[in-house]
């Protein structure tokens, strides 16, 4: 017995030791796995797959999603940014709106200074392309909104002047003095007076865009209304097109932004005439071709019909009708006859022979209204 207790003894000694170093050695194998892992990391390996992959930087990162520093709004998009925007349809340009706009620079630099007593100046930024939707939400408020009709093409545009350009109209059309930029003041709506200066100015304004496009086509642009709340100046869908064109004035050290934004659909009516590149410019037009076609014209064989007499009768009757059946005709040897080609009357004469054929003599031409 007591030999037998000294054997199992032995045993559970013999096998602690052997769990010992399993645990051991487990650990040992994790540790040294945990360190190559991190070695791979460093080199930049993926221990998941083995395959070689390089760590972006912040720089790489920002290009590839498009995203610059510090980058304005107006510079051009790039990475996944640009492949989101690319959702905006490519429009196409109108060389002629653009002479329009710088027409109409011209004159607003001249109506501005009569309205203002002021030496102002007034530059055109840039004109781009926009969904109506993506501009109202760009709105810095707040803001003036002038809704304008263009009457004789049967739709609406927008104008929106910010608070800077606002309250230095106030200021320079009740007499501020100069070298004091204009105080804005934040967090009241503008007042009855403020208002109506804005309004007057934007007759002015509107008056110059009209006699802009005179020489392309006349129309009427129409004050509205004014609104400080983009919801309430929704002229359009949000994902229709239009086109904006950013306006700078400057009044000495005073100033701010005109935005003038028109729908294309606002524009449809005088598409035509904007595509030209310069005035009066033909559309594919082949005058030559023009003048030998209308010359072929005149040798070209019609078919002339001489109706004797005609008259009107019911469908049932003409069911009716049986072989046999007498149709009385009233017309006689001196009955007028017309000519006609097709549907179309063109003549009326007398009828006639000559030469043993019968003959119908011209007396008059037949005008269709």
């Amino acid at each position: 017995m007591a030999d037998e207790e000294v054997d199992q003894d032995a045993m559970a000694d013999e096998w602690a030791a052997m769990a010992d170093e399993e645990v051991g050695a487990g650990a040992d194998g994790a540790d040294d796995l945990a360190a190559e892992w991190a070695a791979m990391a460093e080199d930049g390996e993926d221990p998941g797959a083995g395959a070689a992959a390089r760590v972006l930087n912040q720089d790489e990162i920002d290009s590839l999603l498009g995203f610059q520093e510090g980058g304005d709004g107006d510079e051009e998009r790039s990475g996944i940014e640009a492949i989101i925007d690319s959702g905006m349809v490519s429009y196409e340009r109108l060389p002629m709106l653009e002479i329009v706009y710088d027409r109409l620079v011209r004159m607003m630099s001249t109506s501005l200074r009569n309205f203002t007593s002021d030496n102002v100046e007034v530059s055109l930024d840039n004109i781009t392309s926009i969904r109506f939707g993506d501009y109202l939400n760009s709105i810095p408020l707040p803001a003036m909104l002038t809704v304008f009709k263009a009457e004789e093409w049967d739709n609406f545009g927008l104008i929106t002047i910010d608070s800077s350009l606002i309250y230095s109209i106030v200021d320079v059309l009740l007499g501020g003095r100069r070298g004091t930029a204009a105080m804005r003041i934040e967090g009241r709506p503008y007042t009855t007076i403020e208002r109506n200066l804005v309004e007057r100015m934007i007759q002015v304004v509107l008056a110059d865009l009209s006699a802009a496009f005179d020489p392309l086509s006349s129309v009427t642009m129409r004050f509205d209304r004014l609104e400080t709340n983009p919801r309430f100046a929704t002229i359009a869908r949000p994902a229709n097109a239009a086109i904006l064109a950013r306006l700078r004035i400057d009044m000495e050290d005073r100033g701010g932004r005109l935005e003038l934004l028109l729908p294309y659909a606002t524009l449809e009516p005088v598409r035509e005439l904007l595509l030209q590149m310069f005035m009066g410019e033909k559309f594919g037009r082949d005058s030559i071709w023009e003048n030998h076609l209308a010359t072929e014209l005149w040798f070209t064989d019609v078919d002339i019909e001489v109706v004797l007499d005609e008259f009107s009768r019911s469908l049932g009757e003409v069911l009716n009708w049986e072989k046999g059946t007498f149709l009385p005709l009233t017309a006689t040897n001196e009955s007028p006859v017309s000519l006609r080609c097709g549907n179309i009357p063109m003549f009326s004469g007398s009828m006639g022979r000559k030469g043993g054929n019968i003959a119908v003599k011209i007396e008059e031409r037949i005008d269709v209204d």
